[in-house]
Protein backbone atom coordinates (compact mmCIF):
# COMPACT_ATOMS: atom_id res chain seq x y z
CA UNK A 1 0.00 0.00 0.00
CA UNK A 2 1.30 3.09 -1.28
CA UNK A 3 0.02 6.33 0.46
CA UNK A 4 0.04 10.27 -0.32
CA UNK A 5 -0.25 12.60 1.75
CA UNK A 6 -0.25 16.21 0.74
CA UNK A 7 -0.94 19.91 3.13
CA UNK A 8 -0.46 23.15 1.99
CA UNK A 9 2.66 22.91 3.88
CA UNK A 10 4.32 21.45 7.88
CA UNK A 11 1.12 20.96 9.38
CA UNK A 12 0.31 17.55 7.52
CA UNK A 13 3.68 15.76 9.22
CA UNK A 14 1.00 15.03 12.83
CA UNK A 15 -1.22 13.49 10.33
CA UNK A 16 2.31 11.23 9.05
CA UNK A 17 3.37 10.89 12.47
CA UNK A 18 -0.15 9.04 13.53
CA UNK A 19 0.46 6.57 9.78
CA UNK A 20 3.68 5.64 11.26
CA UNK A 21 3.07 4.79 14.20
CA UNK A 22 0.33 2.54 13.14
CA UNK A 23 1.98 1.03 10.80
CA UNK A 24 -0.86 1.04 7.83
CA UNK A 25 1.53 2.16 4.72
CA UNK A 26 4.46 0.06 2.76
CA UNK A 27 5.02 3.62 1.84
CA UNK A 28 4.17 7.47 2.24
CA UNK A 29 4.69 10.49 -0.07
CA UNK A 30 4.33 13.55 1.25
CA UNK A 31 3.76 16.85 -0.59
CA UNK A 32 3.50 19.81 0.82
CA UNK A 33 3.00 23.36 -0.96
CA UNK A 34 5.28 25.61 1.33
CA UNK A 35 5.23 28.20 -1.76
CA UNK A 36 1.60 28.80 -1.02
CA UNK A 37 0.71 28.49 2.07
CA UNK A 38 -0.90 29.03 4.57
CA UNK A 39 -4.26 28.15 2.14
CA UNK A 40 -6.41 29.68 5.33
CA UNK A 41 -6.72 32.90 4.43
CA UNK A 42 -7.41 31.91 0.25
CA UNK A 43 -10.58 32.12 -1.59
CA UNK A 44 -12.55 28.71 -2.42
CA UNK A 45 -12.17 28.92 -6.14
CA UNK A 46 -8.19 29.55 -5.19
CA UNK A 47 -8.12 26.46 -2.63
CA UNK A 48 -9.66 24.19 -5.11
CA UNK A 49 -7.30 25.05 -7.79
CA UNK A 50 -4.36 23.88 -5.28
CA UNK A 51 -6.45 21.01 -4.31
CA UNK A 52 -6.73 19.91 -8.12
CA UNK A 53 -2.88 20.48 -8.85
CA UNK A 54 -1.99 18.33 -5.91
CA UNK A 55 -3.47 15.54 -7.21
CA UNK A 56 -1.44 15.81 -10.55
CA UNK A 57 1.40 15.74 -8.47
CA UNK A 58 0.81 12.16 -7.32
CA UNK A 59 -0.45 11.15 -10.78
CA UNK A 60 4.05 11.17 -10.91
CA UNK A 61 3.47 8.06 -8.71
CA UNK A 62 1.47 4.61 -8.28
CA UNK A 63 -0.39 6.20 -5.56
CA UNK A 64 -2.73 3.91 -4.03
CA UNK A 65 -4.79 6.66 -1.73
CA UNK A 66 -4.50 10.26 -1.35
CA UNK A 67 -4.93 11.29 2.16
CA UNK A 68 -5.80 15.16 2.39
CA UNK A 69 -4.10 16.10 5.62
CA UNK A 70 -5.38 19.87 5.23
CA UNK A 71 -8.76 20.88 7.03
CA UNK A 72 -9.22 23.89 4.95
CA UNK A 73 -8.64 21.65 1.42
CA UNK A 74 -11.01 19.00 2.68
CA UNK A 75 -13.68 21.28 3.72
CA UNK A 76 -13.62 23.08 0.49
CA UNK A 77 -12.28 21.30 -2.09
CA UNK A 78 -12.55 17.22 -1.89
CA UNK A 79 -15.13 17.04 -4.83
CA UNK A 80 -13.12 18.38 -7.45
CA UNK A 81 -10.03 16.42 -6.21
CA UNK A 82 -11.82 13.13 -6.73
CA UNK A 83 -13.23 14.07 -9.85
CA UNK A 84 -9.45 14.50 -11.11
CA UNK A 85 -8.26 11.43 -9.26
CA UNK A 86 -7.81 7.60 -10.12
CA UNK A 87 -7.70 6.55 -6.57
CA UNK A 88 -9.46 6.99 -3.46
CA UNK A 89 -9.14 10.95 -1.23
CA UNK A 90 -9.77 11.18 2.12
CA UNK A 91 -9.76 14.15 3.62
CA UNK A 92 -9.38 14.80 7.73
CA UNK A 93 -12.69 16.65 8.10
CA UNK A 94 -14.72 13.30 7.42
CA UNK A 95 -12.11 11.17 9.63
CA UNK A 96 -12.25 13.98 12.33
CA UNK A 97 -16.77 13.95 12.35
CA UNK A 98 -16.83 10.30 12.20
CA UNK A 99 -13.87 10.42 15.32
CA UNK A 100 -16.26 13.33 17.34
CA UNK A 101 -19.59 10.64 16.36
CA UNK A 102 -17.39 7.46 17.74
CA UNK A 103 -15.99 9.16 20.80
CA UNK A 104 -18.55 11.86 21.87
CA UNK A 105 -21.62 9.57 23.41
CA UNK A 106 -23.96 12.48 24.23
CA UNK A 107 -25.44 14.27 22.04
CA UNK A 108 -25.91 17.22 23.92
CA UNK A 109 -21.96 17.70 24.44
CA UNK A 110 -20.10 20.78 23.99
CA UNK A 111 -18.47 20.59 21.24
CA UNK A 112 -15.80 23.31 20.35
CA UNK A 113 -14.18 23.19 17.15
CA UNK A 114 -11.12 25.29 15.98
CA UNK A 115 -9.03 26.33 12.69
CA UNK A 116 -7.65 28.40 10.24
CA UNK A 117 -10.67 31.09 8.91
CA UNK A 118 -11.04 29.31 5.95
CA UNK A 119 -12.36 26.44 7.73
CA UNK A 120 -14.33 27.60 9.69
CA UNK A 121 -16.53 30.03 7.91
CA UNK A 122 -17.41 26.80 5.54
CA UNK A 123 -18.68 25.36 8.59
CA UNK A 124 -17.71 21.81 6.92
CA UNK A 125 -17.93 20.45 10.94
CA UNK A 126 -20.89 22.15 12.41
CA UNK A 127 -23.16 21.04 9.34
CA UNK A 128 -22.00 17.72 9.62
CA UNK A 129 -21.86 17.13 13.24
CA UNK A 130 -25.43 19.05 12.98
CA UNK A 131 -26.47 15.95 10.66
CA UNK A 132 -25.52 13.76 13.05
CA UNK A 133 -27.96 15.15 16.13
CA UNK A 134 -25.32 17.19 17.69
CA UNK A 135 -26.38 20.95 18.29
CA UNK A 136 -24.27 22.83 20.96
CA UNK A 137 -21.77 23.49 19.11
CA UNK A 138 -19.50 27.04 18.70
CA UNK A 139 -16.14 27.78 16.40
CA UNK A 140 -13.34 29.69 15.92
CA UNK A 141 -11.02 30.48 14.17
CA UNK A 142 -7.43 30.45 15.53
CA UNK A 143 -5.12 31.65 12.87
CA UNK A 144 -1.95 32.53 15.00
CA UNK A 145 -1.64 29.35 15.96
CA UNK A 146 -0.02 27.95 12.59
CA UNK A 147 2.66 30.51 12.45
CA UNK A 148 3.34 29.82 16.08
CA UNK A 149 3.94 26.16 15.25
CA UNK A 150 5.90 26.95 11.59
CA UNK A 151 8.03 28.87 13.83
CA UNK A 152 8.45 25.80 16.41
CA UNK A 153 6.92 27.69 19.46
CA UNK A 154 5.30 25.56 21.39
CA UNK A 155 5.50 26.51 24.97
CA UNK A 156 6.11 29.62 26.25
CA UNK A 157 4.95 32.67 27.09
CA UNK A 158 3.70 34.11 23.52
CA UNK A 159 1.94 30.89 23.13
CA UNK A 160 0.55 31.41 26.71
CA UNK A 161 -0.63 34.57 25.81
CA UNK A 162 -2.31 33.32 22.23
CA UNK A 163 -3.90 30.60 24.00
CA UNK A 164 -6.08 33.39 26.12
CA UNK A 165 -6.38 35.89 23.81
CA UNK A 166 -8.38 33.21 21.25
CA UNK A 167 -9.98 31.03 24.70
CA UNK A 168 -10.47 33.75 27.71
CA UNK A 169 -14.51 33.78 26.75
CA UNK A 170 -14.62 30.20 25.80
CA UNK A 171 -16.96 27.52 28.73
CA UNK A 172 -14.95 24.82 29.10
CA UNK A 173 -16.27 22.19 26.34
CA UNK A 174 -16.34 18.95 26.47
CA UNK A 175 -14.95 18.01 23.30
CA UNK A 176 -12.60 20.08 21.30
CA UNK A 177 -11.58 19.26 17.71
CA UNK A 178 -8.09 20.44 16.17
CA UNK A 179 -9.51 21.61 12.81
CA UNK A 180 -5.65 22.28 11.51
CA UNK A 181 -2.85 19.53 11.23
CA UNK A 182 -0.45 21.88 12.96
CA UNK A 183 -2.77 21.85 16.11
CA UNK A 184 -1.47 18.81 17.62
CA UNK A 185 2.20 20.06 18.31
CA UNK A 186 0.66 22.30 20.98
CA UNK A 187 -2.13 19.66 21.63
CA UNK A 188 -0.40 19.59 25.42
CA UNK A 189 -0.68 23.26 25.87
CA UNK A 190 -4.26 23.25 24.93
CA UNK A 191 -5.11 20.39 26.98
CA UNK A 192 -3.60 22.04 29.99
CA UNK A 193 -5.39 25.01 29.18
CA UNK A 194 -8.60 23.63 29.70
CA UNK A 195 -7.17 21.96 33.20
CA UNK A 196 -7.29 18.28 31.22
CA UNK A 197 -11.42 18.43 31.54
CA UNK A 198 -11.59 18.49 27.89
CA UNK A 199 -11.46 15.16 25.17
CA UNK A 200 -9.15 16.39 22.20
CA UNK A 201 -10.05 15.59 18.79
CA UNK A 202 -6.55 14.37 16.68
CA UNK A 203 -6.23 15.04 12.71
CA UNK A 204 -3.97 12.46 12.52
CA UNK A 205 -5.64 9.55 15.39
CA UNK A 206 -9.05 10.55 13.64
CA UNK A 207 -7.54 9.11 10.00
CA UNK A 208 -6.92 6.55 11.16
CA UNK A 209 -9.46 5.32 12.83
CA UNK A 210 -11.35 6.29 9.42
CA UNK A 211 -8.53 4.00 7.45
CA UNK A 212 -9.19 1.38 9.85
CA UNK A 213 -13.14 1.43 9.26
CA UNK A 214 -13.42 2.55 5.83
CA UNK A 215 -10.62 0.61 3.98
CA UNK A 216 -9.76 -2.84 6.37
CA UNK A 217 -6.37 -1.44 6.49
CA UNK A 218 -4.51 -3.38 8.92
CA UNK A 219 -1.15 -2.81 10.95
CA UNK A 220 1.36 -4.56 9.37
CA UNK A 221 3.94 -2.61 7.68
CA UNK A 222 7.20 -2.05 10.27
CA UNK A 223 9.16 -0.20 7.90
CA UNK A 224 7.38 2.46 6.27
CA UNK A 225 9.19 3.86 3.39
CA UNK A 226 9.17 8.27 3.22
CA UNK A 227 9.42 10.41 0.65
CA UNK A 228 8.96 14.43 1.05
CA UNK A 229 8.59 16.84 -1.78
CA UNK A 230 7.88 20.28 -1.19
CA UNK A 231 6.64 23.19 -4.05
CA UNK A 232 9.54 25.52 -2.35
CA UNK A 233 12.89 24.50 -0.01
CA UNK A 234 12.37 20.62 0.07
CA UNK A 235 15.49 20.06 2.15
CA UNK A 236 13.54 22.44 5.00
CA UNK A 237 10.70 20.14 4.93
CA UNK A 238 12.70 17.38 5.47
CA UNK A 239 14.80 18.73 8.62
CA UNK A 240 11.38 19.28 10.20
CA UNK A 241 9.87 16.33 9.15
CA UNK A 242 13.18 14.50 11.05
CA UNK A 243 12.59 17.04 14.19
CA UNK A 244 8.70 16.47 14.58
CA UNK A 245 8.18 12.82 13.52
CA UNK A 246 11.00 11.28 15.61
CA UNK A 247 12.60 13.90 17.88
CA UNK A 248 8.91 15.44 19.55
Amino acid sequence: MKVGVFDSGIGGLSVVKSLLAHKLFEEIIYFGDTARVPYGSKDKNTIIRYGIEAVEFFKNFDIDLIIVACNTVSAYALTEMRESASCPIVGVVEAGVLATANAVTQKSSNIFIIGTKATINSKAYENRLKALGFHKLQAKATPLFVPLVEEEIFEGAILNATLEHYFKDVKIPDALILGCTHFPLIEKQIRDYFKEKTMLIHSGNAIVEYLKKEFHLEEKYEDTKLKFFASENPEALRKTAQRWLYER
